[in-house]
């Protein structure tokens, strides 16, 4: 089976974007295609695989997101910047568009050519200040964007900016395996700049490993330090590993604002593709 596909990042963080509305691939299928396809060396290689199929609402066209590991996503932030221009530039939606995702719709405005905003889901669930046992962590923040939830853990970390990942692996993957976490967590270590600027990085569940960005974890980092800084509304630059990303905080409303960059374009040959 030939797939046309289409390879784009936004903040270095890096998808497969296919047109399901014809393929017709099954949830199995995608996931396996995400399995395959994600795997660098062996394959195209990318933290995820995103296919547009038609809605079930009223939006324009649905959102489907499989993690490398094959496991499907309420949603992801860079990711609907990435197939919001996928749609524009194929004449699917507008400048203006909705977004059906998992965890609820998500509007999204072609702002330039390279530049895209996406709404991101609310905050449905917050717990602040969790104990959390065992490491140089002691407390940490909870926030769920969307119904059903996507789980983030925001983990203030001073110096952040100067210490290797591989610091910060044990620590990252105990929070985000975490019993008091029912579907697990993606985990934001962030460290505020004198400028207010913020430098985050982010250990991701589906991809087990740190990425360059996570748009829906910088949305969650960008609410909990509002929060606790006593603002309901903020612009707030976060500084991650694959660029910069700026979310806009107005009470519960986050709005996430950064690049969605085409790769290349082709057709995915791969002779050890089962699906």
């Amino acid at each position: 089976m030939n797939i046309p596909y289409t390879k784009m990042q936004g903040a270095a963080n890096d998808f497969i974007v296919i047109d399901n509305r014809q393929l017709k691939l099954t949830h199995a299928q995608l996931s396996a295609l995400a399995i395959q396809t994600c795997q660098h060396k062996f394959s195209i290689g990318a933290d995820a695989v995103m296919a547009v199929d038609y809605p079930e609402g009223t939006a324009d066209f649905r959102m489907r997101f499989y993690n490398a590991d094959g496991t499907e996503a309420e949603m992801c932030g860079n990711g609907a910047r990435c197939i919001a221009r996928y749609a524009y530039e194929n004449q699917i939606a507008g400048e203006a568009m909705t977004i059906e995702t998992v965890a609820g719709d998500v509007p999204a405005w072609r702002l330039a050519q390279k530049e895209y905003k996406v709404m991101l889901n609310p905050p449905t669930v917050t717990r602040f200040n969790q104990v959390f046992p065992g490491t140089e962590v002691t407390t940490l923040d909870y926030v769920e964007l969307g119904d059903p939830g996507i789980p983030h853990a925001v983990v203030r970390y001073p110096g952040l900016a100067d210490i290797p990942l591989s610091e910060l692996t044990d620590v990252a993957k105990a929070i985000r395996h975490w019993e008091v976490f029912p579907k697990g967590a993606n985990v934001n270590f962030y460290d505020e700049e004198a400028n207010g600027d913020l430098v985050v990085r982010t250990f991701e569940r589906g991809v087990e490993d740190f990425t360059f960005a996570c748009g829906t974890g910088s949305g969650a980092t960008a609410f909990a330090v509002s929060h606790h800084q006593g603002k309901a509304a903020a612009n707030v630059v976060l500084h991650v590993l694959g660029g910069e990303l700026t979310v806009v905080v107005d009470h519960n409303d986050l709005e996430l604002i950064g690049d969605a960059i085409m790769v290349s374009e082709g057709l995915i040959l791969d002779e050890n593709l089962h699906l």
